[in-house]
């Protein structure tokens, strides 16, 4: 028999978030993978974001491009956004 079971490590000791049924003293096999936290994350804006991304765009001509700008970053924002 083969079940996914939600745990929380607490104290060096694994315990499950839900009745598990197996006999006293059974033995199992363990796959740990922690789950991280993304619920305050935008998981579909950063999946954009890695879609749209270019891989051959190199780092040094990210920094020649920001060199150019003068004043602050934000004025620079504001310019070729426009007003919200």
């Amino acid at each position: 028999m083969t079940q996914q079971v939600d745990a929380v490590f607490e104290h060096g000791v694994l315990r499950p978030l839900q009745p598990l049924s197996l006999v006293e003293r059974a033995k199992v096999k363990l796959m740990v993978s922690v789950v991280e936290d993304e619920s305050w994350m935008d998981v579909e804006f950063m999946d954009s974001c890695a879609s749209d991304s270019d891989s051959t765009i190199r780092l040094e001509d990210v920094r020649a491009a920001l060199a150019k700008i003068s004043g602050s970053m934000d004025s620079a924002i504001d310019e070729t956004r426009g007003e919200w």
